[in-house]
Parts: structure tokens; sequence; C-alpha cells
């Protein structure tokens, strides 16, 4: 097998997947394209790993622990899109990006300028 084929595949993959991330507005599919670069990277390792027929194996040590990361990565991430859609009502990521500067900032700093201003 020539190494060309599944380098080859893998870039595609990897290439579709960072197109996911760049262009979608949905977090979960930025998520699933997330996992779709991991995988090309995980082709990638083990393909090498045949190729250069190396005795430890540690292409296919290095796919292992990058399939438990990515799991683990999931698992958060969804956690974490279902918490932001519950209290939002949505999960695109456009309108997500001012989480931290919100009303919340405004009504922590009113006491403080209503103090200042009754003195």
């Amino acid at each position: 097998m020539h190494l060309a084929y599944p380098a080859v595949l893998a870039a595609l993959l990897f290439c579709t997947g960072l197109y996911g991330v760049l262009a979608r507005r949905n977090a979960i599919l930025v998520l699933m394209s997330v996992e779709l670069m991991l995988n090309a990277v995980n082709l990638n390792l083990v393909a090498f790993d045949v190729w250069l027929r190396d005795a430890l194996h540690s292409g296919q040590a290095l796919t292992l622990f990058t399939i438990a990361i990515a799991a683990a990565e999931i698992g958060i991430g969804l956690a974490i899109v279902l918490t932001v859609y519950r209290n939002r009502g949505t999960s695109d990521i456009d309108r997500l990006r001012d989480t931290a500067e919100g009303p919340a900032d405004d009504e922590a700093s009113a006491p403080a300028q209503k103090a200042e201003a009754a003195a």
C-alpha cells in the first residue's frame, strides 16, 4: 500500500473539518468538524505507523490516546452546548460571542453608580 492514498484522504478530511469549523454557525456542527479533523490525524498516525513498520506501534498507541481525548472533548463540549442552549435558547455561535459582556455587568455597576450619584 502506498502512503499517498491515506495521506491524501486524511488531508481531504482535515480540510473538510477545517471548513466546517470556520464556516458553520451551529456549535454542534463545529464540534462534529473538530472530530473530523481528529479522525484525519488518527488516519495519518496509523498510516505512518504501518509505513514505518514501527516495532513499538507508537502510531497506534497515539491514536488510542487521541480517541480517548476526543471522547472526553465531545462529552464536555456537548454538555456545554446543551447548557448554553437551555439558558440562551440558541446554539448559534455568532449570537453567543458576547456572553461575558451583557446586562449582568450593567446591573452590577448600577448600585455603585447610584451610590455615587446620591453622595
